[in-house]
């Protein structure tokens, strides 16, 4: 067959695909996966809502305790939060008696867990969290 006086030579061989891009977006997604996987046990904290309060009386002395980001206050009082346990102590009718946290302005999560963790530690099992 004649092309017109052009000899393209011999037809050169297909290009193999590179599999480099093939393997990074794997890697890409074994990362993703990875970073987005939850390991180990969660945590529970049971809490008793503003809510579950409403249907019974207060009984004793108020019991409410902010936390902001560097301090605790046990009404309005600046406390340690190792002394809080002793504080509370007069304040409550029983053992079982309601303690209310109030996180305010700034306090993350984890300074509420933080705090009730040590309430937790000091026999306090009755917290009720509020806005």
């Amino acid at each position: 067959m004649s092309t017109g006086g052009f000899d393209f030579g011999p037809r050169p061989h297909p290009r193999r695909m590179s599999l480099t891009p093939m393997i990074d977006v794997v890697f890409l997604l074994l990362i993703f996966f990875m970073l987005s996987s939850r390991f180990g046990m969660d945590a529970v904290l049971p809490i008793a809502g503003g809510a579950e309060g409403a249907g019974s009386e207060w009984q004793g002395a108020p019991r409410l305790i902010d936390i902001a980001p560097d301090t605790v206050s046990l009404n309005g009082v600046a406390t340690d939060i190792d002394a809080l346990a002793v504080e509370l102590a007069p304040l409550m009718p029983s053992a079982d008696a309601a303690v209310i946290l109030r996180p305010r302005d700034g306090a993350d999560l984890q300074r509420l867990v933080d705090v009730m963790d040590q309430l937790r530690g000091d026999g306090l099992q009755n917290m009720i969290l509020v806005e």
